[in-house]
């Protein structure tokens, strides 16, 4: 069995520091959503992705692609947001077996709400803060990340 290849110093430093900013920061849009709107940052990801959607709908299994939840933790998350009025699942004309997940108009009413407070949370809490190379750095870095799981999916 061959040696791991560990990490140096400099690179175990920049990856919790990573670990741990990322998860302090989803921490504080989670709490921050719900204390003001009621939504998880789930439930936001959700309305945000539909919002941008033709039609402002997805099929379910896209729908869960596009904002990174199993299937099965997306179907629940709708099922909460459809019981709120935000949301509302359909069956697919031409295929009996697919769903699609349909914003409503109050859904977008309250995505316009929360998005006007969130947006400052991002701005606080990521954007103000970090200069813009650094920022540009990081849509690089993640963009290669995302190919990379993506080639292994």
């Amino acid at each position: 069995m061959s040696e791991p290849r560990w990490l140096d110093a400099a690179q175990q430093r920049d990856w919790r520091a990573y670990v741990d900013g990322s998860v302090r920061l989803t921490e504080i849009m989670d709490r921050d959503l719900k204390a003001k709107h009621g939504l998880s940052a789930a439930e936001y990801e959700i309305l945000v992705r539909l919002s941008e959607a033709p039609e402002r709908r997805l099929r379910m299994a896209e729908l869960a692609e596009n904002a990174s939840q199993s299937r099965s933790r997306l179907s629940h998350t709708c099922a909460r947001l459809e019981s709120k009025g935000l949301v509302k699942r359909d069956n697919c004309p031409n295929d009996k077996r697919g769903v699609y997940a349909h914003l409503t108009d109050e859904g977008f009413d309250a995505l316009d709400r929360a998005a006007r407070d969130h947006v400052e949370t991002v701005r606080t809490f990521f954007i103000d803060i970090i200069a813009p190379e650094d920022l540009e750095a990081i849509g690089r870095a993640f963009t290669l990340i995302l190919k990379r799981i993506g080639s292994v999916n």
